[in-house]
């Protein structure tokens, strides 16, 4: 039997005590927040049949399949790894009331400039029952009340765990709010709510994200899909490219930092194309290719890349090749197709690797790694909110530091102007 859910208060009750939340969590010590978190923690884990039997429920009736599937599943480690997410969280320094500036002016006027809470976070997200816990903590880590809007396959996982967060006692009232997600109407009353919310984070497909950066009236921070590239100079390590490239593409091919598209420099592409098409075919790779890398690789399946390839976000177990002439077209293609997310080269020349670093204008730029690690836990900063690929917040990975804004206290002694 699917689980009730009860959520009956309208989208603007939930923001004006989101609103009022937040005033009262800005004034929470580090102290405060982090024996909240600590208990959030136990309560995920003394909660873990309530949380399956609810995303049971949701698996029964979402009619996803495969990596979508894949998302909206929990399982007992990935409620203990929420858990253990969630205590990383409260391990971490808090950012709120750091010293970023401190001076004294010749009239003796003495100024700081503090990092503080952003107010009210709204992020808007598909079916991934994780986000829900990940975002709610580092809201509250940095002070600010959280208004999460979820995908509707998620919706009985979502209020079972938000339901379990906001019931710690000492969490304020308001502080995480969950919106419905049988309607878009929600969406729009979101992202619609300036004065009551400070900032938006829209993470999902690139559809979603374009819509709520065009019709937003409150601020954004844009979570930027991952068109990923790796470039395989011709002075890569072949064995180094072949983990490089089969790692990206296979290890979690349905998130943002896995790589969807293969350069391979003319030189070695003779050599290299039919080897990496090959290893990319028994991984079970669906493997497209420019006119070149098709000729190179004739005995094997590959099929032809059209101009849409290029720019595609496949998220699945596909990938896209093609040889170019040498790092500055690499560089050129990259800019021109990619999603700015993270993109890396494969070299042992220094030169072409800096000239990499420098040129790609993505938000994580790789030498000799694989495009996997643009991630929080990964970067050392905990769980994440998101990946920024816009420049302005923040870009990358974003969290606690990127939940903040900042204020100048200046303490005089009777001083006019």
């Amino acid at each position: 039997m699917a689980t009730t859910i009860t959520n009956s208060a309208s989208t603007q009750e939930k923001l004006a005590r989101a609103r009022d939340a937040a005033g009262k969590l800005a004034l929470l010590s580090t102290e405060e927040k982090n024996t909240l978190l600590l208990a959030m923690a136990d309560a995920i884990e003394a909660q873990e049949n309530a949380i399956l039997e609810a995303n049971r429920d949701d698996l029964e009736t979402s009619g996803l399949e495969g990596a979508m599937r894949d998302r909206l599943l929990l399982t007992p480690s990935r409620i203990q790894e929420m858990a253990k997410g969630v205590r990383e969280v409260a391990a971490l320094d808090d950012p709120i009331g750091e010293t970023l500036a401190e001076w004294t002016r010749p009239n003796g006027l003495h100024i700081r400039k503090v990092r503080v809470p952003l107010g009210v976070i709204g992020i808007i997200y598909e079916s991934r029952p994780n986000v829900t816990v990940d975002t709610a903590v580092l809201a509250l880590k940095t002070g600010n009340a959280i208004v999460l809007r979820g995908g509707k396959e998620a919706a009985r996982s979502n209020q079972r765990l938000v339901e379990i967060l906001a019931a710690v006692p000492g969490v304020p009232a308001g502080a995480i709010e969950l919106l419905d997600s049988s309607t878009r109407q929600t969406v729009q009353e979101l992202i619609k709510a300036r004065g009551l919310v400070d900032v938006i984070i829209p993470r999902g497909g690139a559809g979603l994200i374009a819509f709520v950066t065009e019709n937003s009236s409150v601020p954004v921070i844009e979570t930027g899909a991952g068109n990923c590239h790796i470039f395989v100079d011709e002075s890569g390590d072949f064995e180094m490219a072949d983990r490089i490239v089969i790692n990206a593409k296979t290890q979690r091919p349905s998130v943002c930092n896995a790589a969807e598209k293969v350069l391979v420099h003319a030189r070695v592409a003779a050599e290299y194309v039919p080897r990496i098409v090959q290893k990319l075919i028994d991984a079970g790779v669906e493997v497209r290719g420019d006119e070149t890398s098709r000729r190179l690789a004739s005995e094997l399946n590959v099929g032809a890349a059209t101009e849409q390839d290029w720019y595609e976000e496949y998220l699945r177990l596909c990938m896209a090749v093609r040889v170019v002439a040498d790092v500055n077209e690499a560089i050129s293609h990259i800019n021109r197709y990619s999603t700015k997310h993270s993109d890396s080269i494969v070299t042992c020349d220094e030169a072409n690797a800096r000239k990499f670093l420098r040129g790609v204008d993505s938000a994580a730029v790789y030498w000799n790694a694989s495009t996997r690690f643009t991630d929080g836990a990964e970067f050392g900063f905990g769980a994440e909110m998101g990946i920024s690929t816009q420049k302005l917040h923040c870009r990358g990975p974003f969290a606690l530091a990127e939940l903040t804004s900042s204020k100048y206290e200046i303490v005089g002694t009777g001083q006019v102007r």
